[in-house]
């Protein structure tokens, strides 16, 4: 074995480790959190290695295809009969996150865009790729992004938890599914227009973006509907999770541990903008108040999804808050953090 490969093999080893230990404690995001803090174990410790960039666009293309299986056909008729209201608060979540995010970055506990894409409530993995593409600090972000996400699981499972007075909930995966042709051939066909658009067009986050909005209009049509097995996510993760806990030096952990009270304050600041919406939500909307919760929860929502599947909520409305919001932030994310951040370096 030559003095190049033992790095990779102590990655491999440590995200074994890593990975195992935080799905056994069923932690939101193992899978790529796992990854990540073996691939900053092995950058601290001076391993020099780095993920090559086409397993990485090809990660992106698979989180695309991913994505996209949350445009389901029963969003529409959802989002037709209460659009004003799905819409405002969106907005207002939006709205709220780039505040903060742009607190963050006016008082320098975050440079230039990072705090603005580490605070965007939409899916984590889909805001880092996203940052990294807009020239964002993206080892900021990630620790920004699944540390809310930890946080917003966490404070959602024990309000379901002692809501209903049962067990949390676990849903155990299924690994290597038997294939099924008609998901699996659009989920390769998604894959290859995302690997296309990212390694031969310039188009920011365009691996993931391609395949997402592709993949979302043929589900919302009924036409085709992807599907990426338990393995292949879990291989796409750790894609991820390398690419950013590789990146990692100590000059970047340094400061992320010293910004950490900030960042903790701007999340729950978060979290408690999200309940008033709620509470908005449940009174002028007239659903149970934990529907209106795990609707407006800012972020995780795969997550919220497995939690209000197996409570007594009204399912439908809370994924359809869910989704429209996370399609909105992916539009919105980029113009806002340009614009904040310009608006912040003038006042500086």
């Amino acid at each position: 074995m030559t003095a190049r490969s033992w790095p990779w093999l102590a990655l491999t080893v440590a995200t074994l480790f890593f990975t195992a230990g935080l799905w056994h404690l069923h932690l939101p995001a193992a899978l790529l959190v796992g990854p990540m803090l073996a691939g900053i174990g092995v950058a601290l410790s001076g391993g020099g290695i780095s993920l090559p960039r086409p397993p990485y666009i090809l990660a992106q293309a698979v989180v695309g295809c991913y994505i996209s299986r949350a445009a389901t056909p029963d969003i529409v008729p959802s989002f037709a009969r209460g659009w004003p209201l799905f819409l405002a608060v969106v907005l207002a979540t939006i709205a709220a996150s780039g505040a903060l995010g742009w607190l963050l970055y006016r008082h320098r506990v975050m440079p230039e865009t990072t705090g603005i894409w580490g605070t965007s409530p939409g899916g984590a993995t889909a805001m880092v790729v996203m940052a990294e593409a807009n020239g964002a600090d993206v080892r900021l972000v990630a620790f920004m992004q699944y540390l809310r996400v930890i946080c917003v699981a966490l404070a959602a499972s024990l309000v379901a938890h002692f809501w209903q007075g049962g067990e949390p909930v676990w849903v155990e995966a299924v690994w290597f599914p038997a294939p099924v042709w008609d998901t699996t051939l659009p989920t390769l066909g998604l894959v290859a227009l995302g690997a296309w658009v990212g390694l031969k067009t310039r188009i920011p986050s365009g691996a993931m973006l391609a395949p997402m909005f592709v993949g979302g209009a043929l589900h919302l049509s009924g036409l085709a509907v992807a599907d990426v097995p338990a393995w292949l996510l879990a291989a796409t993760y750790a894609a991820i999770g390398w690419r950013i806990g590789l990146g990692f030096t100590r000059r970047v952990a340094f400061h992320a541990a010293r910004s950490l009270p900030a960042i903790l304050a701007s999340i729950l600041a978060l979290m408690a903008f999200c309940g008033l919406l709620a509470w908005i939500v449940v009174r002028f909307a007239g659903v149970g108040a934990l529907t209106a919760y795990l609707a407006t929860c800012p972020g995780g929502m795969d997550t919220v999804a497995i939690i209000a599947a197996t409570s007594p909520v009204d399912l439908s409305f809370v994924m359809t808050l869910q989704t429209v919001r996370f399609f909105l932030v992916t539009l919105l994310a980029p113009p806002m953090a340009r614009f904040l951040a310009a608006k912040a370096a003038r006042r500086a």
